[in-house]
């Protein structure tokens, strides 16, 4: 099996702030599909790393899913322990700008199995400050 290839902390970041207009304001437009898709692909690549396992799968169609989570693995059909968002709420709370419990409370994240919880104890990977959000 091979290892997926290790997301850079700051092409991270980078790729999320790519995305912080957008995320602030219901008026922006929308980032093109590459933007995107970077963004949402390598901040879940990187909880992966962060918190690496494989008993929580977290979705965020159409671009990426990762497992994760420390604890008994899964193998077949559906898991167990699921978390699955849009692109643009998954990058909020990435960046810090959603409380995961609350989102699950609002439905924005659908949150299934007695794992899928712990995802939020690793969100938010970065906090967005100095970009005109959050000051």
């Amino acid at each position: 099996m091979t290892r997926p290839k290790t997301v850079d902390p700051a092409q991270m970041r980078a790729a999320v702030l790519a995305t912080v207009d957008w995320l602030a304001d219901d008026t922006v437009e929308q980032p093109d599909r590459a933007t995107l898709a970077a963004a949402v692909r390598q901040s879940a690549r990187t909880l992966a790393q962060l918190a690496p396992g494989a008993s929580v799968e977290v979705r965020v169609p159409p671009f990426v899913a990762v497992q994760c989570i420390a604890g008994p693995r899964h193998t077949r059909g559906t898991p167990p322990n699921v978390v699955e968002t849009t692109p643009r709420t998954w990058l909020a709370l990435v960046a810090g700008l959603a409380d995961f419990d609350d989102a699950v409370a609002r439905g924005d994240v659908s949150a299934s199995g007695s794992r899928a919880g712990e995802v939020g104890d690793h969100l938010p990977l970065i906090r967005v400050r100095g970009h005109g959000v959050g000051d």
